[in-house]
């Protein structure tokens, strides 16, 4: 069954078919982020606001049709971008404020209307912070990261 859409504040990327949700409120530094990880291989989803809706049993990411291709850069302006729609959300990343992460933490897992999907807190402006992600989103994927050949050690558990 898949369920209607929804329109939240969020920015989206993908490496390849592995999307990552990234959440925070306003200045939190999603967009930022966004352009460090499109650096490191990612594409564009959506910036600002970012279509969700179930489909086949995945969380998928589009964007709003006005805002297709649109990245805001502080201090630069609004920039277009080549972006993709359709993508399968694998990673949720909460954006938190500077300080010391939890070293271990525990596997954590949000549901959007019946999906379970990963979920990371992540210091956006941390120097590992792409890496990272891209680690935990191909990991949540079923998959080694590519650059790194990373995995979680612990992910049986899951």
């Amino acid at each position: 069954m898949d369920a209607g859409i929804e329109t939240i504040h969020a920015t989206c990327v993908a490496f390849g078919d592995v999307g990552i949700l990234l959440r925070g409120p306003s200045g939190a530094g999603k967009s930022d982020l966004a352009l460090r990880l499109i650096e490191a291989g990612a594409t564009l989803v959506a910036d600002d606001r970012v279509r969700l809706v179930v489909e086949d049993g995945a969380l998928r990411a589009s964007p709003p049709e006005e805002l297709a291709g649109l990245l805001e850069l502080r201090g630069i302006g609004l920039t277009r971008l080549p972006n993709v729609s359709g993508v399968s959300i694998y990673l949720v990343a909460d954006l938190v404020p500077s300080g010391v992460p939890e070293r271990l933490p525990e596997n954590d897992r949000l549901v959007y209307s019946g999906v379970h999907i990963q979920r990371v807190d992540i210091v956006p402006f941390e120097q590992t912070a792409v890496a990272k992600l891209r680690i935990a989103a191909y990991d949540a994927s079923g998959r080694a990261d590519p650059v790194t050949g990373a995995c979680r050690h612990d992910k049986d558990s899951w």
